[in-house]
């Protein structure tokens, strides 16, 4: 057997020509466009890509980008300075603020300050809670892009095994969270869990997202099962995923890396960015997002 090749980067395309219809038509209703801004405190290399990333895709989706740059001397009261200007902004529809941060400035402090309806990475507690709750709010990206990755393998979910290998509050979690909501049965693995092969083993479907170079074995995969890799490690051999090649041989359908899960956290950002709009305007989030 040889896997299906889940192409994140042609499903993300996709989403992204709805986000710019989405776009037009909300700013048809609404006299202007939606707003992004993010925010980069220091110039980390990988974090300057991402933003200059996040900026084109802003603007090719019809929406407005507002960058704000700091140094990475800047004082954590600063910073939520801004936070607080662009949650009283009514031009900015979501605020992200590009982690990791200087060491001397406290995340959760920040995080926190975002208003929860601009709150696009969906970091927030409080749409942690919504989530969890099964309530509207805004869900973080790269979860919600594995999860429309599914959808479009498994159109029905209900009642399918599915194994989260890792438990951090950008991924582990909230993908917890969207495969309980769509009635999955939800078992989520991590470090000091005894027997990850046993418990992988007999998952329909497997989220890998532990940051570690090939560590799910073809040998856990259960023949015919669904992986989805969120992992990007930097190796001396390039990019590779937190499972290894091998498991293709076994998996029903896997996403490659890359290509895979990347290409969707973007397009998702994206997406969020309309939908807080709507939301915040009051009007009707188009269903196709």
């Amino acid at each position: 057997m040889t896997a299906r090749l889940i192409d994140g980067k042609a499903f993300a395309a996709t989403l992204r020509d709805r986000v710019a219809t989405a776009a037009a038509a909300f700013a048809r209703d609404a006299g202007r466009k939606p707003g992004l801004a993010v925010v980069l405190v220091g110039e980390d290399p990988a974090s300057s890509v991402y933003v200059r990333s996040k900026g084109k895709a802003t603007i090719a989706a019809g929406m407005e980008s507002f960058e704000h740059r700091l140094s990475a001397d800047v004082g954590e009261a600063e910073l939520i300075a801004l936070v607080d200007r662009l949650n009283a902004d009514d031009s900015v529809d979501g605020i992200l603020v590009q982690l990791p941060l200087p060491r001397h400035i406290d995340e959760r402090a920040v995080i926190t300050r975002i208003d929860p309806d601009k709150d696009v990475d969906g970091f927030h507690p409080v749409n942690a809670g919504r989530l969890a709750t099964g309530l509207e709010g805004l869900v973080p990206c790269t979860p919600l892009g594995c999860l429309m990755l599914l959808q479009d393998i498994h159109p029905q979910l209900a009642g399918l095994e599915a194994v989260v290998i890792g438990r951090s509050n950008i991924v582990g979690k909230p993908m917890a969270a969207l495969l309980l909501q769509q009635s999955c049965t939800v078992t989520t693995v991590h470090s000091r869990t005894r027997d990850v092969m046993g418990h992988v083993r007999r998952a329909d479907i497997v989220v890998a997202a532990v940051g570690i170079p090939g560590f799910v074995q073809p040998e856990w995969i259960k023949p015919g099962a669904t992986v989805i890799d969120v992992g990007i490690n930097r190796t001396d051999a390039g990019l590779v995923g937190d499972v290894d090649p091998g498991a293709a041989e076994v998996a029903g359908a896997i996403t490659p890396v890359p290509g895979g899960v990347g290409p969707m956290t973007i397009a998702v950002l994206m997406r969020n960015t309309v939908v807080a709009a709507a939301r915040r305007a009051g009007v009707a989030v188009d269903p196709a997002l």
